[in-house]
């Protein structure tokens, strides 16, 4: 059974902006966990709803990765992270700031048992 890490922090420059932010958002979330995932939710931060999941009907697969896009129109870019393995584990994160970061890679350490995320 996995246990998360929750709540990563995010550096980066700060984009307030709402003109700078349409489009920036789209990153690439890449799987190197050594597990499936089901789900994938990606919601402002602002908001306390996890929305729908992007990954639909589809798995996303360990050494794979999925290109997640935005509507033109969105504004914001502090976003938090979830996802669901495909055992029913879950794993989150808070703050991201998408109009910095191009790309998300999910690690899974099974030494201390902890699901974390490099972004660049």
């Amino acid at each position: 059974m996995r246990t998360v890490m929750v709540a990563m922090g995010v550096l980066g420059l700060a984009v307030s902006s709402a003109a700078l932010a349409q489009g920036m958002q789209d990153f690439r979330l890449v799987n190197r966990t050594g597990y499936d995932i089901r789900e994938v939710y990606v919601s402002p931060t602002s908001t306390d709803s996890w929305e729908e999941d992007v990954m639909g009907k589809d798995f996303f697969g360990n050494g794979t990765f999925v290109d997640i896009n935005f509507h033109p129109a969105t504004s914001a870019c502090e976003y938090d992270l979830k996802v669901v393995y495909t055992d029913d584990e879950e794993a989150v994160w808070e703050d991201f700031d998408l109009c910095t970061i191009t790309a998300i890679t999910l690690f899974y350490d099974n030494k201390t048992r902890t699901t974390t995320a490099e972004y660049e």
